[in-house]
């Protein structure tokens, strides 16, 4: 068997003296990104082990509120693809993708 290629994903966050995140950059060298910055972030991880969803949420207090509604619906639809290209569940895929359809007439995100 070869060697095993690993790669590495950093996240540095600058904190305030309360311990509120002021900065944050990611680093993700094998995507040719290097200490870009960062307002906001989502990260899950599955524990087989526990079966449970660990996460981490995180935003930088001048992170502005439209933009973390942008954000929130950016993700919601990514998670859509990728449930779907996880597990083929069209039925769901669509109901996921209507429920942020949703939410943005609800916070107004699409100009008609």
């Amino acid at each position: 068997m070869g060697k095993l290629h690993t790669s590495q994903i950093t996240l540095k966050v600058g904190l305030d003296e309360n311990r509120v995140p002021e900065e944050l950059t990611w680093s993700a060298e094998d995507g040719g990104i290097v200490n870009q910055e960062a307002k906001a972030m989502l990260l899950s991880v599955w524990d087989s082990k526990n079966q449970e969803s660990l996460k981490i949420d995180m935003w930088t207090k001048d992170m502005p509120v439209d933009e973390m509604k942008v954000f929130f619906h950016q993700t919601l639809l990514a998670m859509s693809d990728t449930f779907m290209k996880a597990t083929q569940d069209e039925k769901m895929t669509t109901t996921m993708k209507d429920f942020c359809a949703y939410f943005a007439e609800k916070l107004e995100l699409k100009k008609e």
